[in-house]
């Protein structure tokens, strides 16, 4: 008896091992060597250029009482980075280059690189209707490239759930709560899918929803797996209230004036993420590896997919680009919450990086795009009173 015990223990044992296993090597494909090699700057290079970033900084930020990170590099190479202010003003908790800080929307960038890289592997497609997750959602022609280039048509949570007899401001809304209220009140689609470009958080919000049902983990764990871990990405993590409200980097107004949380705040996919200059360096030097993602899914991300208006704005999958006549583009995406500003500029034809990231309500992390006029043809001036776009 005390045999047959022991040999279904041992059986009962072995099982969970292989299905804790089996759970562990679903994710393997995320993890790799996605390093690539860039040609190394060219010291006169970097003794011309440096001076005029260290000037810009200086006139831009500096002088304005920069509360954050900023962060400059070429070819993988920091060439420039500066960190000021403070985390926590009351606690004197300054900012370093391990503090991270809310980066708003380039959290859709991450969120965004996560479902092609679920995509590359044959979890989802690109052009599938996500009525595959959400049965009961009636708009059948809303997919998921939609969703990633802001074509969905879909209403805005933030001005729907304004409305106190949609939703009691006393709690905290949450993802699951933006789908359900979508299909259970009916809410109407802004527009016909896929004939107009329209900035809209809830399509991130279901992307992030559509990550946990197929990879069964949270959005948090998810990222965590597929992109923070890969990457080392250690100071990069999801928001979560109940496990980081008093911990993280405040939020303050231009005078370094706390601004109160409110019931948007655990939403994530379209925002909360916290991470820093670096970390997100380590994220833009992934994005040119055929280990992290195929060359064809890069090629859709990097690409525009709204030319109903003239101009040269656009937007690809995830990411923000503009379009020049002379052949140039520049790929960004910028971010706001709260007092959380935040901007990540990145030059494909030149691999350039540039970070900007403020918990202090400032427009300046977004003139970080001026800095592009030292790498290429970019139409940005330096050095004015005044910093415009030509």
């Amino acid at each position: 008896m005390r045999n047959i015990i022991i040999a279904s223990f041992s059986f009962l044992l072995l099982i969970g091992c292989q299905k804790e296993q089996s759970k562990k090597d679903r994710f393997d494909w995320a993890q790799g060597n996605f390093e690539v090699k860039f040609s190394p700057n060219k010291p006169d290079f970097l003794e011309k250029i440096k001076p005029d970033i260290t000037k810009f900084y200086q006139e831009n930020y500096a002088i304005n009482d920069f509360s954050g990170g900023f962060l400059v590099a070429k070819n993988g190479q920091i060439l420039f980075e500066r960190y000021e202010g403070y985390a926590n003003f009351q606690m004197k908790d300054t900012i370093t280059p391990n503090k991270p800080l809310h980066i708003a929307s380039i959290s859709k960038v991450m969120t965004a690189s996560v479902v092609l890289r679920l995509i590359d592997q044959g979890f989802l497609q690109l052009d599938e209707s996500i009525s595959r997750f959400f049965p009961k959602f009636k708009h059948k022609e809303v997919t998921v490239k939609t969703l990633l280039n802001h074509r969905s048509g879909l209403p805005i949570y933030a001005y729907f759930t304004a409305n106190d007899t949609i939703w009691n401001h006393a709690k905290l809304l949450q993802n699951k709560d933006v789908i359900r209220l979508i299909i259970e009140k009916d809410i109407p689609l802004a527009s016909k899918p896929d004939t107009k470009f329209t900035y809209n958080n809830t399509n991130f919000v279901i992307l992030a929803l559509i990550i946990e049902k197929v990879t069964g983990l949270t959005y948090s764990k998810a990222m965590e797996k597929i992109l923070f871990k890969p990457l080392g990405m250690t100071n990069t993590f999801v928001f979560e209230m109940d496990k980081h409200q008093d911990k993280v980097s405040e939020s303050y107004k231009s005078q370094y004036m706390r601004i109160a949380d409110d019931y948007l705040d655990a939403i994530y996919g379209d925002k909360n993420i916290y991470s820093t200059p670096r970390d997100i360096l380590k994220f833009d030097l992934a994005l040119y590896s055929d280990n992290f993602l195929s060359k064809t899914l890069r090629e859709s991300m990097f690409r525009g997919y709204s030319y109903e208006n003239k101009g040269i704005k656009n937007y690809g999958l995830g990411i923000r680009l503009r379009e020049w006549e002379n052949g140039q583009k520049m790929f960004y995406h910028n971010g706001w919450w709260h007092g959380n500003t935040s901007a990540y500029v990145t030059l494909r034809k030149g691999a350039v990086t540039l970070i900007a990231l403020s918990n202090k309500y400032s427009r300046q992390p977004y003139q970080i795009k001026c800095l592009s006029s030292l790498f290429g043809d970019y139409p940005f001036k330096l050095f004015e009173d005044e910093i415009v776009e030509e």
